[in-house]
């Protein structure tokens, strides 16, 4: 029988001690940390002459739904009846949200270091040591807004704007891809200052801190970002029944934009065997509501 995952506004007081317990459990036996490794490893650029399979490809909506279930798995091991929370940041706009309160995921960074107060993820309450980072530092760091460089989180329309595009992804299959829903949902663009980010791009702009780069795992918030994502890929695949259909469905061959660079629709994803065919229905499993 499939599980829910709920909108974070939503859980109960039990429901966010039960995550928040899960999570830090993970964190305490050194699982939490293969997790940030693993995103780590795997972001990988445009420019960077390897395969991608999590960011700027194709495979950014399965590579996450895949991660996604392993790190539930992992929660699910510790305590059974917990599911991975969304953040709806459509709505849930401001540092006032529930997500931000000190019984969930505390709040934002000081002025000057930016590290995290507040919570059960501050530095100061023991039980949250960032120890895998591409930036100096063991403690958690936010800074909304950006303020050097103020930005807004993403509104109905951006979310909009990527979903009535019918087309999954188009070549060159990277971040300069100038259509299809992938790459409008990830968010890379051609514009200039805040306005190069939409989507989920802008949300890991937006919290800053850790947020911003390969090390964003380290943040929790990360995984109610992607769950909202894959939610938002499920809608995108109801609502484009006819042509949602994971591309590119074969691998491009020699000359053509993105080979051996990307995966096709049934070749694997790395570190898994896992292809993004494997990955297209996922209610069997869970659901959203």
């Amino acid at each position: 029988m499939a599980y829910t995952r709920k909108n974070q506004n939503r859980l109960t007081g039990a429901e966010r001690r039960r995550f928040v317990d899960a999570v830090l459990s993970l964190k305490r036996r050194g699982e939490y940390d293969e997790f940030v490794r693993t995103h780590i490893d795997f972001y990988v650029a445009d420019g960077e002459n390897r395969l991608r399979v999590a960011h700027m490809t194709p495979t950014f909506l399965p590579w996450h739904r895949r991660f996604l279930l392993d790190f539930e798995r992992a929660l699910q091991r510790v305590d059974d009846a917990v599911t991975v929370p969304y953040w709806d940041w459509t709505r849930d706009r401001t540092p006032a949200a529930s997500l931000w309160g000190e019984d969930f995921l505390g709040g934002n960074g000081r002025a000057g270091d930016r590290q995290v107060l507040t919570g059960p993820f501050a530095r100061r309450g023991g039980h949250w040591r960032i120890k895998e980072s591409v930036t100096d530092g063991d403690f958690l760091t936010r800074a909304f807004g950006n303020p050097s460089n103020p930005i807004e989180l993403p509104t109905p329309a951006d979310v909009e704007w990527a979903m009535k595009d019918s087309r999954y992804d188009v070549p060159p299959w990277d971040s300069r891809a100038d259509g299809g829903f992938r790459n409008k949902l990830e968010g890379w663009t051609s514009g200039v200052g805040t306005a190069r980010w939409r989507n989920h791009n802008r949300v890991h702009r937006w919290v800053g801190g850790h947020m911003l780069g390969g090390g964003s795992v380290n943040d929790p918030v990360f995984w109610l970002n992607h769950a909202f994502v894959d939610l938002l890929w499920s809608r995108w695949e109801r609502e484009h029944r006819r042509g949602a259909r994971f591309l590119p469905e074969r691998p491009p061959g020699l000359g053509e934009p993105g080979h051996g660079r990307v995966v096709a629709r049934n070749e694997p994803m790395p570190p898994w065997r896992t292809t993004p065919g494997d990955m297209l229905d996922h209610e069997r499993i869970y659901r959203y509501v």
